[in-house]
């Protein structure tokens, strides 16, 4: 096997290609929250960028790179999404960070790999290729700006075989996944023709809920060496379930994520129970989406997520079925509504909702099969896989994907056992699932 390598071709900033307005924008609670200040890493594989996808421009864009359609659509996109091509400014009050819309750009780096897509696995896991080829990681004579200051950079990596890659860094501070994904989804709207991105973007901060909650410590990192291990449910492993949970509660509904992350905690319960305290609780966190919740208009792309915590003793996790657990999983997901009312409204009693405990009972959840970086289109189709560069290697966490092309179904990125525990849980995991 030959060495695979990247070769950074340029890079530098892409500012708007229009006049944007020059302001100081406020960030909202949540966004100023402390551990949302810093780059999320995800990239986003598009196997194929010769066919196109039929469009008006698809002929030209066969004899024009992916890395020029994106860049000149990224230009145009950052005169709708101006912030973006700003940076995060603390100001007199260090607790309090805005967006000063200086517009700077968004760091961009154009770039080429040695081999076909297929050599580095499509960049399934393990990676062949290290996180430092795929995304932009300037130096400071290149970029003043300091990373956790940074509110977008993107890498397009274009393979041999026509494929391409997008690496991006994008700040927690000033988008969610869904307000990330909006922005990807107008710079591709703009690169197939369009005049002008399908989604409005929304600043609309000062309409979000500032509740005087004053946020918890930063949480404390336990020390866990933990183990990677993927899995994929099957279309029909999920219906199977879902007509399961429907008869065992009457008709109700539940969800293909529901399902995954019910056999994700009961399996990871029973193979850690040896070194769980007897009668103590294991947990269950995930966020949701609020936006229905506080009305927020359409195009909103600020962070707008809540915590969902399960909580139950661990003998009754481990030892119930993953229609059961689904059951209280739905439970947690109805309850949201009126807690996080009752945050915007101040009435928790100064207790912050978003204060976490990241202990090895504790198994965290990212859900980002639905928001919207599968369906990115810059003339050359959808990726056939899009989902975050790398689990935290010291925080129990999962991540919930949609299964890449050409599989269906849900695919699960888990980074939450220790290697004690690894065989067992992922034996379990894979009980039923074929």
């Amino acid at each position: 096997m030959g060495v695979f390598a990247v070769t950074k071709v340029s890079e530098g900033p892409v500012r708007p290609s229009a006049a944007t307005p020059s302001e100081t924008l406020p960030l909202a609670w949540v966004d100023r929250y402390p551990t949302h200040r810093g780059l999320v890493e995800s990239v986003h594989v598009y196997r194929d960028a010769v066919t196109g996808t039929g469009d008006a421009g698809a002929e030209d864009k066969k004899r024009k790179p992916p890395a020029a359609v994106v860049r000149g659509a990224l230009a145009d996109a950052l005169v709708h999404y101006y912030p973006f091509a700003g940076r995060i400014v603390d100001g007199d009050d260090k607790s309090r960070p805005s967006v000063l819309c200086s517009a700077e750009g968004v760091y961009f780096v154009e770039a080429i790999a040695n081999c076909t897509l297929a050599d580095v696995n499509f960049l399934e896991r393990p990676l062949l290729l290290s996180k430092e080829q795929l995304v932009p990681y300037p130096t400071a004579e290149l970029w003043a700006v300091e990373p956790q200051n940074s509110l977008a950079m993107i890498q397009v990596t274009t393979f041999t075989c026509g494929g391409f890659v997008i690496g991006l860094r994008t700040n927690h501070a000033v988008a969610d996944g869904t307000g990330a994904a909006q922005f990807l989804n107008a710079v591709g709207d703009l690169a197939r023709g369009l005049p002008e991105p399908r989604v409005k973007p929304v600043w609309g901060r000062d309409r979000f809920p500032d509740p005087d909650i004053k946020p918890g410590p930063l949480p404390e990192l336990p020390v866990l060496a933990l183990e990677y291990i993927a899995f994929d449910f099957p279309v029909a492993y999920l219906d199977k379930i879902k007509l399961q949970y429907s008869d065992f509660t009457g008709g109700k509904h539940c969800s293909g994520f529901d399902i995954v992350i019910a056999k994700l905690w009961q399996c990871r319960t029973r193979a850690i129970g040896s070194v769980v305290v007897p009668g103590a609780d294991v947990k269950l966190c995930f966020f949701a989406s609020a936006r229905h919740v506080l009305k927020l208009e359409p195009g909103y792309w600020g962070n707008a997520i809540f915590p969902v915590k399960v909580s139950a003793p661990a003998e009754m996790v481990a030892g119930s079925s993953v229609v059961e657990i689904v059951r209280v999983v739905r439970e947690a997901k109805r309850r949201m509504a009126e807690e996080c009312l009752s945050w915007a409204e101040c009435r928790t009693g100064g207790r912050d909702p978003f204060q976490m405990t990241f202990d090895y009972e504790s198994v965290y959840v990212s859900d980002w099969s639905k928001l919207g970086f599968s369906d990115v289109d810059y003339g050359y189709g959808t990726p056939t896989t899009a989902g975050p560069l790398v689990n935290c290697d010291l925080i129990a966490s999962v991540i919930v994907l949609k299964a890449p092309a050409p599989l269906t179904g849900t695919r699960l990125l888990a980074s939450c056992v220790t290697k004690e525990h690894a065989d067992d849980f992922a034996g379990l995991m894979r009980e039923d699932l074929v």
